[in-house]
């Protein structure tokens, strides 16, 4: 693979939803040669029952999702909505259209709706690739948000009902004596919430914690 994605997240996976079964060969082939994972299935019914197995969160690591247009039985456009209907999944796992040329029209509409991309058969080998690895890439960046919004949410879990009150006062700049002042304390006992919020929110400072914050709540 030519691009590097952070270790921690384990290793992408390309997952191949296409009715032919050479179509499904020659694409495991082609990504092989990049190193890259992949997981085939001949419909967008066996992908879905495969969906319904795995454990939430998911996926767990960078995931893209290779789908064809026009399958018998469930459409891969079908299939498509239903995935958007799922919060985030498509941001974590993108989707990349494999279209035949009367589907073309269809497959636009479906990346201004939230696919990735698409791609007309036959298609330019490396540029397919290529794409697939910056899909793999937004997969990994949506990972780690969703992995910052659990730590923050941990964090924030952790504070008690004072800690919270001094920690939005700190965040938005209040100096200690206007923080007491505001919340009927002392200013000792200020510092005090103050380093515990710190530590447990991980940050050394009050600019840090604002930019959290302001992170975290965009």
């Amino acid at each position: 693979m030519t691009v590097q994605l952070d270790p921690s997240l384990g290793l992408p996976v390309v997952y191949l939803v296409d009715d032919e079964e050479p179509v499904r060969d020659a694409l495991s082939w082609l990504l092989r040669t990049r190193r890259l994972l992949s997981e085939p299935f001949a419909s967008a019914d066996q992908f879905e029952t495969f969906l319904a197995s795995q454990s939430r969160p998911w996926p767990s690591s960078p995931s893209c999702l290779l789908l064809d247009v026009r399958m018998p039985g469930t459409s891969g456009l079908a299939l498509f909505v239903r995935l958007l209907a799922q919060p985030g999944l498509v941001s974590e796992m993108p989707v990349i259209f494999l279209t035949g040329h009367g589907d073309v029209p269809t497959a636009v509409n479906a990346v201004k709706n939230g696919a990735f991309d698409f791609f007309e058969k036959p298609f330019a080998d490396n540029a397919l690739v290529d794409r697939i690895e910056q899909a793999l890439v937004a997969s990994a960046e949506a990972l780690l948000r969703r992995r910052d919004s659990q730590r923050f949410s941990r964090q924030q879990s952790d504070l008690t009902e004072r800690e919270r009150d001094v920690m939005e006062l700190v965040a938005q700049g209040r100096a200690n004596k206007v923080i007491a002042d505001l919340l009927h304390i002392s200013v000792r006992t200020v510092e005090v919430h103050r380093a515990r919020v710190f530590e447990k929110m991980g940050v050394k400072s009050a600019v840090e914690l604002a930019n959290l914050l302001k992170q975290m709540t965009v």
